[in-house]
C-alpha cells in the first residue's frame, strides 16, 4: 500500500476529511442520493450513531496522515430480526480512485463484519455505477434486486441496485 495504512477513523481526526469526501460525492455523483452538501456538525451525529451501534469506520491514510478513503456499515433495517444484516458504504477521495483503495476498504469491512457475527452485507449501489458494481462482484457479492426509478438527481431517474454478500457467521444465530 505504498506507505498507506488502515486506521480506525475518529470524529476528532477524520470528520472534516470524511465530510469533504461525502460532499464531493453529493455534488458530483449519484453515489449518494443527497442534493445538498452536509454541514460539519452533521458528522457529530454520524459518528455517534456508528459508536452506539458498534459499527466500524475504517479509513486509508497516506504516509502523511491524509485520509484517502473510508468505509463503514450500519443497521440495514431497524427491526430486531435484521440484527445479523448490515448495509455498508465505501467512499474514496476523487483524486485517489482506481488505486485499489475501495478493494482494501471492502476487505477490511468484510473482516470486521465476520468478527461481529454479521451474516449478510448489503450494498445499495446506483445501478449506473459500473465501478462499484464490478468491485462488489469481484468480492463475491451478488445482485439480489434493483428498485427502478426510486431516486431523482441530475435531472434523471435513478435505479438502486442491491448487492449482497452472505458470510458464514454467526455459527449459532438466535431469535430475540
Amino acid at each position: 500500500m505504498n506507505g498507506q495504512r488502515i486506521v480506525a477513523c475518529t470524529h476528532e481526526r477524520h470528520a472534516e476529511a470524511i465530510l469533504a469526501i461525502f460532499n464531493d460525492a453529493i455534488l458530483t455523483s449519484t453515489a449518494l442520493y443527497d442534493y445538498q452538501p452536509r454541514p460539519l456538525d452533521s458528522m457529530t451525529g454520524w459518528f455517534e450513531a456508528k459508536r452506539k451501534g458498534g459499527f466500524p469506520v475504517m479509513g486509508v491514510e497516506d504516509s502523511s496522515g491524509q485520509l484517502l478513503g473510508f468505509g463503514s456499515y450500519g443497521a440495514f433495517r431497524a427491526w430486531p430480526a435484521y440484527k445479523y444484516t448490515v448495509e455498508h458504504s465505501v467512499y474514496v477521495r476523487n483524486d485517489c480512485r482506481g488505486q485499489g483503495l475501495g478493494l482494501t476498504l471492502m476487505r477490511e469491512l468484510i473482516s470486521a463484519a465476520r468478527a461481529q457475527n454479521v451474516h449478510a452485507m448489503m450494498g445499495g449501489i446506483d445501478a449506473s455505477n459500473a465501478g462499484s458494481i464490478a468491485l462488489h462482484e469481484r468480492l463475491g457479492f451478488r445482485h439480489v434486486g434493483t428498485l427502478p426509478e426510486v431516486g431523482f438527481k441530475f435531472g434523471r431517474w435513478l435505479d438502486l441496485a442491491f448487492y449482497q454478500l452472505l458470510l458464514d457467521t454467526p455459527l449459532q444465530p438466535v431469535d430475540g
